[in-house]
């Protein structure tokens, strides 16, 4: 019942040992040639469905047929419409392989497009999670300190790993948080990603973070900012999660900006030497506030004075005076997450007869930093589908793992393209 599976020359659809030909029909996904996998019961074969929708495409849970393994898969639709869009998706597929770390979503596979001439959509399959952080916080499940500091331990410590690898997000929210019933998080969506830039004279754009989780500055216009911006977007949710609630809800950037200084007070001059011209003058002619940060104590009985304390050096108006990933991670409230996540939860400690072996860095970075030179002499839409196309295939030189294609003749396939469009509204897990 699958969305991909196995395509050879003729097309023929490779079902697993023990499936049906009517039950191989339903795949989405399929295997590029014949192969061998031992016989499954086709009661354990479960139907491809969806499981999100947004403005970047739609989101299934299918099968992988070469090992029988559930997983994500995640269709973007319309990638070569022009240079700007077409770059990004680039610069995430690249991303996306990239990625090696347990709290990072990375791509398990791509899978390999007919012919470059009908090339225009992008399917990659990535880990299956169950739901995500805002779900969790928008429902009635009690949420215990120990689920507060287990959840935001692997924010920073994915996010650590991230920055070190010379990357900003630019997108942390709940809804990018994805979970699952063991509370294994994964950080997703890198479509606003992309490398730190270093020359400050060089103009980033402002149009990132959803306004809930954006930092002051973004907000101000600064047309440079740094890995800070994600920290105080951590700050943010770490702020919901103990409240249950969004901190920061307006309707307006401006509005945004006010209930910022409604809690942090008026910023003096040297905290808004980043912002625009327009946005200082709004702030600093406005009546004087103090700070109001005590108030976060009233956020619920897990607000602690190490909660509280932690909070409050995320939540800093002056993004250099704001504390980054590896600070927070040495915070004492972080020490009964990073218990807990390695006792139980990681796959970097292992379990043995004589009992629980430890490794020696609970918070590793990248070994490398992330290389953006693939994207310097990109002039146009035809060579980046080229370049696109081409990595694509690179992937499996060498490798001895067999290429999938999507099956275009199931009925899930079908229902895959139909409801995308009808759909789109509806906002994704994987959003």
């Amino acid at each position: 019942m699958a969305v991909v599976g196995a395509r050879s020359n003729r097309h023929n659809i490779m079902a697993f040992p023990g499936m049906t030909a009517a039950t191989s029909q339903q795949a989405i996904i399929a295997a590029t040639q014949t192969f061998y996998h031992p016989p499954i019961s086709t009661q354990d074969i479960q139907p491809d469905r969806p499981i999100g929708y947004g403005a970047f495409g739609v989101v299934w849970s299918v099968t992988d047929p070469r090992d029988g393994r559930r997983v994500a898969l995640k269709k973007m639709p319309n990638v070569f419409q022009n240079l700007v869009s077409s770059k990004r998706v680039y610069r995430e597929i690249k991303m996306l392989c990239f990625f090696k770390h347990e709290n990072v979503l990375s791509a398990l596979d791509i899978l390999q497009p007919h012919n470059i001439d009908f090339f225009q959509e992008i399917y990659v399959i990535t880990e299956l999670m169950q739901t995500d952080l805002h779900k969790i916080i928008v429902s009635p499940q009690p949420l215990t300190a120990d689920h507060v500091k287990v959840f935001l331990y692997q924010i920073l410590r994915g996010l650590k790993y991230l920055h070190s690898a010379n990357i900003l997000h630019r997108d942390i929210k709940p809804g990018n948080l994805l979970v699952n019933s063991n509370c294994v998080l994964k950080i997703c969506d890198f479509g606003l990603a992309r490398v730190q830039e270093l020359d400050e004279n060089k103009h980033m754009t402002q149009e990132v973070v959803t306004q809930y989780y954006r930092a002051p500055e973004l907000l101000m216009g600064a047309s440079h900012y740094s890995s800070s911006v994600d920290i105080w977007s951590v700050g943010c949710i770490f702020a919901e999660l103990l409240g249950r609630r969004i901190l920061f809800q307006a309707q307006t950037p401006i509005q945004q900006l006010e209930l910022i200084t409604d809690l942090l007070g008026t910023p003096s001059e040297d905290d808004t030497k980043t912002a625009c011209h327009g946005a200082r003058s709004h702030i600093l002619r406005r009546p004087h506030k103090a700070n109001s940060m005590a108030a976060l104590y009233t956020l619920s009985s897990q607000a602690t004075h190490e909660a509280v304390h932690l909070l409050c050096q995320m939540l800093v108006f002056n993004p250099d005076k704001r504390i980054s990933c590896a600070d927070a991670l040495s915070h004492p409230y972080m020490d009964e997450g990073r218990l807990r996540y390695h006792s139980c939860m990681c796959r970097c400690c292992q379990t043995t007869p004589a009992g629980r072996q430890y490794i020696a860095d609970f918070e590793p970075v990248s070994p490398h930093v992330f290389d953006d030179c693939f994207e310097k002499d990109l002039t146009s839409v035809h060579q980046v589908k080229d370049r696109l196309y081409q990595f694509i295939f690179e992937r499996y030189k060498g490798l001895y793992r067999m290429p999938l294609c999507i099956n275009p003749h199931s009925a899930a396939f079908k229902s895959f393209t139909r409801e995308f469009p009808q759909n789109s509204h509806i906002i994704s897990l994987y959003k």
